[in-house]
Parts: structure tokens; sequence; C-alpha cells
């Protein structure tokens, strides 16, 4: 997950309005903390604005996987109106969240469930009366179909997760983060996650 926004590129800029340290510094740390692990912000624009019929807060993200998320909120006070446009952007990044979830769970009959099964080409002109087992039956060896290189990181369980469904292998080989031990997550048959710690 991403826990903090570290050297996040932000601009806090003012429109009819002078912006002050102080008023800067709220709107760094709000932003800095959207502890939210999707989508991953690349840059925030924070647009303070003052009126005479309101103080306008107005957050631009623009994050990975050319997402673009923004809110603009208009109140009494500059700080209200910042923490309400920071809720609202937290909404619509929890909304991502939800919907790339929905769209990566596995549904029933669907495709990716189907067993694979390869075949040697040689296997099919075997004698079908030969029975298994016997000195007629030929050995069949087993091959290797496709072969990975798999890197093992420290993730935490909510990361392996979201790195399982953005590449929808059916499981995730990781060192937890908070254990420190070898871990392995996979999809259960019911939708669920489960996780195996040897």
């Amino acid at each position: 997950m991403q826990k903090s926004n570290v050297d996040l590129p932000i601009t806090v800029t003012g429109r009819h309005v002078s912006v002050t340290e102080a008023m800067r510094d709220y709107a760094l740390k709000k932003v800095e903390g959207l502890h939210l692990d999707y989508p991953k912000i690349i840059e925030a624009k924070v647009i303070l604005d003052v009126q005479s019929h309101g103080q306008i807060a107005e957050v631009l993200l623009f994050c990975a996987n050319h997402i673009h998320i923004e809110a603009k909120t208009e109140t009494a006070d500059i700080y209200s109106a910042i923490d309400e446009t920071m809720a609202k952007i937290a909404r619509r990044m929890r909304k991502h969240k939800t919907r790339l979830l929905k769209k990566h769970r596995p549904r029933e009959h669907d495709i990716r469930h189907i067993h694979e099964h390869v075949y040697q080409g040689e296997l099919i002109e075997l004698d079908a009366d030969a029975p298994e087992g016997s000195a007629d039956a030929p050995e069949i060896e087993p091959f290797t179909i496709h072969e990975d290189n798999y890197r093992i990181r420290p993730l935490f369980t909510d990361e392996a997760i979201m790195d399982m469904e953005l590449s929808e292998r059916p499981f995730v080989v990781f060192t937890n983060a908070k254990t420190n031990k070898l871990s392995i997550l996979y999809r259960r048959a019911d939708g669920d996650y489960g996780v195996v710690e040897p």
C-alpha cells in the first residue's frame, strides 16, 4: 500500500489570493496524507481561490494508468474547503479501486477457470488399446510448458492483492513485509483470497 506520498510533486497556487505559508503547508499535508494505494499519484495541483461569495479549493491529481481525478469545493473558510475537497478526492480514488477490483473479480463459468491441457504431438499416435501401466504403454515424460522469471518482493497483504489483480495471476509469492515470512496469496474458488505462510 502507498503509505505516504513521499517526494510527490505538489503545486499550490492561488487565484485572487496570495497563498500564505500556513495555507500552503495545510494543503501539502492533506495531499501527502492520502494513504490510498490506487491509483498511484504521480503529480498533484492545488488551486486556492477567494471570491466575494466564498472560498474555493480545487485539487487535480494526475495518476498512473492515465487516470485524472479532480474535485472542487466552495465554503466560507479556505481550510474547510481544502478538507471537503480532499474528502471528495479520497472517495473518487476509492471508487476507482472498487471498479478495478470488480473488473478483475473472478466470475463463475469464466473462461479463465477452464483447466488448460497441452499435449505433445507424438502422444496422439499412441495405441489407445494399451492399458495404463502395462509394458506396452509408453512412459510419458513431464515437460516444461513455459518458464517465467518471478521476482519475490516484500509486500503487505493488501499490496499483494493489488499486484495479483493487476497482473491477473492466480497467485502471488511475496515476502510479507509485516511478518518477514515467505507467503503465497491465492484466489479461492469462492472469489475471496487466501494466504499460505509456510
